[in-house]
């Protein structure tokens, strides 16, 4: 007799045969979903369609404008696209394929062969992408023991693969193949090629793009308008990282497994304090300058930046002063509100712009100006006292989020302002066709510092994220190009040292919360991650700045923002950590300072204090 499990669909109890596929499910539901449904929800966990039903369950669908349904098509439209390259070029013409990041609804690609890579070359691939796509052939699945997988790959040329499946702690792991070409990824497919309908490939600068569709409209290929300024840096980061042999998270435990952390992260650092300083210098060259205005997304870094740029200033002979825009909110009662009746603090509406504009003015002529405090609590400007004049060499540096819309700093002469965007541009990979998207670091950054500073579980943060990313889209990403310069804040091993901070908080995400799902997904991309050896420090002493110092004690003066060799002994923190050979001091808040210690049972032969951008 033939076993019937009830399975819940919106509220509504139906009857399947046992071994029902979830596609089959969904077939019967589709006409009530405006997009194609890509995946199921079962029980809090996602099940690719081409899975079956063994027991009582509840399902809800994922489409295509759904986060994780949107990632599951362009995970299964690389694998097309591979499928279609080695088709046309030929596997023994080709040395690689590299997906290497996201560019404004496409995704920027590499290759490397004995080929040339040309819009006819694309044209042919693109048609055989198609082809497979008419064909709906299956994507098959299947669990393979983790030694044979890592053999297979090394013999199919795929060595970034075979290096990162020696990290990992499971005995098996997924392969997918599509019409005899077998590749791994990290995720899930659809069933088969004939849901990939929409895809473009193109020639761009030394490579192509992939385009693909948007999360708004899913059934069609999404604009591409890519900000040049944020791809030269993303470009930039990859060959640099390339240059040091780190290209994928394989190469990066490798080093770490070798012993070989320290040099990775001084090495990083004194790339990234030249880029600091080299910012610096030309924005003392530039004579007219007085204001750099700084802005970026969430978790990109901009205090640590701005403090930083700040020290390289000073090196340059220039005096900095910090300008905060929050300072110039309006007053909670004249604050607008959104569709939904709450707050709207992330608009420009928001901004007293015409006080900046006059303050900023009055500051320029060289008059002396009383500087307002935002007053949170009370949901007020107040002035306390402070006033500030420009000198010679005196320029203010301004953070926030509208910082790069000329509407803030209508007033100010073009010639005067100084504009950087800054963001966490991620450009390590897992392998060569599984990619790390930007949000993702940044998002992990947050998750951590919310934990720490606002007392927030990564539930409340993951919550948050959707609003915090349409303000960002809204406010900030549409003046990427306006930017004097792009600054990258990403450290190519922070994900590795983050991930014993993150992984607690992403554990505690309730199962069954609309959350769970990108949390148990963040774990799962931080289990590719391997950690530096040695003792992890308290997720609590996690600082956001990212800064070496070659002396055991040292004290922050938040007004001038030096750092102060302490001569006296000052109050430790029982807190310590070591990444390899590497000490790592941490720091703490203690008063109206903060306080970063070094200190060791066994005294090193050097110590060195890390933070990180978060």
């Amino acid at each position: 007799m033939e076993t019937m499990l009830n399975v819940t669909v919106n509220g509504t109890i139906h009857q399947y045969p046992y071994g029902t596929t979830y596609r089959a499910i969904a077939a019967e539901f589709q006409e009530n979903y405006p997009h194609q449904i890509l995946l199921v929800n079962r029980d809090g966990k996602l099940r690719e369609l081409q899975k079956t039903v063994k027991r009582d369950c509840s399902l809800s669908m994922v489409t295509a404008a759904d986060k994780p349904g949107r990632q599951t098509y362009e995970r299964s439209a690389i694998l097309l696209m591979l499928k279609a390259f080695y088709d046309v070029v030929g596997r023994e013409q080709v040395e690689h394929v590299r997906v290497e990041f996201s560019l404004s609804n496409a995704l920027f690609c590499r290759a490397r062969g004995d080929f040339a890579l040309d819009g006819a070359l694309l044209h042919r691939i693109e048609d055989r992408m198609r082809e497979l796509v008419r064909q709906v052939l299956p994507i098959e699945k299947q669990s393979v023991d983790i030694e044979d997988a890592a053999a297979f790959l090394t013999e199919n040329g795929m060595e970034d693969k075979a290096r990162l499946l020696k990290y990992r702690i499971s005995s098996r792991v997924n392969l997918y193949t599509l019409d005899g070409f077998t590749d791994y990824f990290y995720g899930y497919m659809v069933p088969d090629t004939g849901y990939l309908q929409w895809f473009a490939l193109e020639l761009f600068e030394d490579g192509f793009i992939l385009r693909l569709p948007s999360l708004e409209e899913p059934e069609q290929v999404g604009k591409f308008t890519p900000s040049m300024k944020v791809f030269q840096a993303m470009h930039d980061a990859e060959d640099r990282s390339a240059a040091m042999y780190i290209s994928n998270v394989g190469e990066m435990d490798d080093m770490i497994a070798e012993g070989n952390a320290t040099q990775l992260i001084l090495a990083h650092e004194a790339l990234m304090e030249k880029r600091v300083g080299d910012i610096a210098e030309e924005i003392a060259r530039r004579k007219d300058v007085r204001f750099v205005m700084i802005a970026g997304p969430s978790s990109s870094g901009k205090t640590t930046f701005s403090h930083r740029l700040s020290t390289q200033l000073m090196a340059c002979g220039l005096q900095p002063h910090p300008i905060a825009t929050d300072n110039y909110f309006r007053n909670r009662e004249d604050t607008p509100r959104d569709a939904n009746g709450q707050y709207d603090f992330e608009g420009l509406g928001a901004m007293d712009v015409e006080q900046f504009n006059s303050d900023m003015s009055r500051l320029l002529k060289g008059e002396t100006v009383d500087m307002p405090t935002f007053n949170f609590k009370k949901g007020v400007r107040e002035y306390n006292g402070e006033k500030l004049t420009l000198g010679d060499g005196d320029v203010l540096v301004i953070e926030g989020i509208h910082c790069l819309n000329d509407e803030f700093s209508h007033s100010l002469p073009k010639e005067s302002k100084y504009k950087i965007y800054i963001s966490c541009l991620t450009t390590l990979n897992i392998d060569d066709h599984n990619r790390i998207p930007t949000t993702d670091a940044r998002l992990l950054r947050r998750i951590e510092r919310d934990a720490r500073t606002r007392g927030y579980g990564a539930q409340a943060t993951i919550k948050m994220w959707p609003s915090v990313r349409r303000g960002e889209e809204q406010n900030i990403f549409p003046y990427q190009d306006s930017a004097d310069t792009v600054f990258n804040s990403s450290l190519i091993y922070e994900t590795a040292l983050l991930k014993p901070y993150v992984q607690p908080l992403l554990f505690g995400v309730p199962r069954g919360s609309d959350e769970y799902l990108e949390a148990k997904r963040l774990l799962k991309f931080l289990d590719s991650k391997s950690v530096s050896p040695g003792t992890q420090p308290s997720a609590t002493a996690l600082s956001h700045v990212f800064e070496p110092f070659l002396c055991p004690t040292m004290t922050l003066n938040p007004l001038s923002r030096k750092f102060i060799l302490c001569p006296g002994p000052c109050t430790p923190y029982p807190i310590t950590a070591m990444v390899s050979s590497l000490r790592i001091s941490l720091a703490f808040s203690n008063g109206n300072s903060s306080r970063v210690t070094t200190f060791s049972s066994t005294p090193p032969k050097f110590m060195i204090a890390i933070f990180f951008f978060v």
